[in-house]
């Protein structure tokens, strides 16, 4: 019962840090928005980059890269929230039915992987180059983030065994 707790606060907690990420991207939506703007238009990039054809001058396109990702965020959310109540729902059910019950907790915790990998690190880091903007790089914040959800997503990926009844006395003590 412990582990199969510990799994629906862990993927409760994603579902809170989900939901103040959208929180805070639409209370205050500029501040992110513009981190996105300069991370797409390669503003900030070494001098001279050759890569610079790649950039997305376009504020509609930038408008619509930044609300992609609210929405992305928003339905990681969502997923995580009824991934936790289906689990908490089987807590006390059979290993199956609570192994069942993972599944919208694994799917919202790979499309959280897939933002922070595909859209930050390879989209954001390599495609525009954020690497090279010392004030406009979110490869750190993206990589911990992918780190500690990959890290909840292997833990609840985990098969739930049968409960086996605790020993009736500790069977360290003589």
């Amino acid at each position: 019962m412990v582990v199969r707790l510990s799994k629906c606060l862990l993927l409760a907690s994603t579902a809170l840090f989900f939901t103040l990420i959208v929180f805070n991207n639409t209370t205050d939506y500029n501040t992110n928005y513009q981190f996105v703007r300069h991370v797409l238009s390669m503003d900030s990039t070494f001098p001279g980059n050759h890569g610079l054809w790649r950039a997305i001058d376009s504020s509609i396109i930038q408008t619509i890269f930044y609300t992609g990702i609210i929405l992305w965020e928003a339905l990681t959310a969502v997923l995580c929230w009824w991934g936790t109540i289906r689990m908490l729902r089987a807590l006390r059910a059979p290993a199956a039915d609570f192994n069942h019950a993972k599944r919208f907790g694994i799917v919202a915790l790979t499309l959280g992987m897939l933002l922070w990998l595909g859209a930050f690190i390879v989209i954001g880091g390599e495609w525009f180059l954020m690497w090279q903007s010392r004030t406009w790089n979110g490869q750190g914040v993206a990589f911990n983030n992918f780190t500690i959800l990959g890290i909840v997503l292997l833990y609840l990926s985990l098969s739930d065994m049968a409960e086996v009844s605790p020993p009736k006395r500790d069977p360290v003590e003589p």
